[in-house]
């Protein structure tokens, strides 16, 4: 029986991957990665291959989606194969369908899991994990295709007092990613169309810049003072927030410098 191991690399080099995931690509037949469902702002492929000692194969969003991973499935039936991948392997959806075809395949499968910026950002601002809603994708529109789908995500996490994580689109074949700035103007726009007060300039947000780097950026305010702010390179993150226990308004405060103004809103 061949052997699938979905290894997550982290957030953002290759010194973020663990000992575990190190050890199961060292030991692999054949190793691929693909880079395009986030964004590791210093990882290196060179380094990466010195690091393991194998050639990596880097896999595109046509291979692992069009193709559905058919090249690493074919490979996998009589070898073990590692697959890399940004953060934790099971975040994006097109991960699980290849674990769930492996395993139809009679291919085992296993999971090393990495750092996500779904835990990342939960530490960095300080906000209570187990009060984040529903997350959701601001997307890039294209071809005048829109969707309202961030903003009623928004709308219903804010409902129920919960705090909602905003991932920032990315294409990363064209080195396009997504800026707080450009993903908060695409969500006022939405706020103007649907004029549900979901939405304004008042509006309490945290941006995450670079998440697990040395030089990440955190900060927390109101929509018409954040849009002023330099977060610099990508990946970007923005988080609304719910209804705010006091420690968590304590936190943006001093850990995100949000204004002093926020404790107040704290229940």
């Amino acid at each position: 029986m061949g052997e699938l191991v979905f290894v997550g690399l982290g957030l953002y080099d290759e010194r973020d991957l663990s000992l575990r995931g190190l050890e199961e690509a060292k030991t692999a037949d054949k190793v691929f990665a693909e880079a395009y469902t986030s964004l590791m702002p210093a990882l290196e492929m060179t380094r990466l291959e010195k690091l393991l000692g194998q050639h990596v194969t880097v896999i595109s969003r046509r291979n692992l989606e069009e193709e559905r991973g058919q090249r690493m499935l074919q490979e996998a039936k009589g070898a073990k194969v590692a697959f890399l991948v940004p953060g934790d392997p099971m975040i994006a959806t097109t991960h699980v369908d290849l674990r769930i075809r492996a395993t139809e395949m009679g291919i085992r499968t296993r999971i090393v899991h990495g750092a996500s910026i779904i835990s990342a950002v939960a530490g960095l601002t300080g906000l209570q994990n187990y009060k984040f809603g529903r997350s959701v994708t601001v997307p890039f529109c294209e071809d005048g295709v829109k969707t309202n789908t961030p903003y009623n995500v928004i709308l219903e996490n804010k409902r129920r007092g919960l705090h909602t994580l905003c991932f920032l689109d990315i294409k990363a074949e064209e080195k396009h990613y997504m800026s707080i700035c450009d993903g908060l103007i695409t969500l006022l726009a939405m706020e103007k169309e649907k004029r549900k007060c979901v939405i304004s300039s008042d509006s309490l947000v945290v941006g995450v810049a670079r998440a697990g780097a040395p030089d990440c950026c955190v900060k927390a305010g109101f929509i018409k003072n954040i849009l002023k702010q330099d977060f610099g390179l990508p990946p970007h993150t923005l988080v609304f927030p719910g209804k705010l226990h006091f420690m968590e308004a304590g936190a943006l405060v001093t850990l995100a410098e949000a204004p002093k103004k926020v404790l107040e809103m704290a229940k």
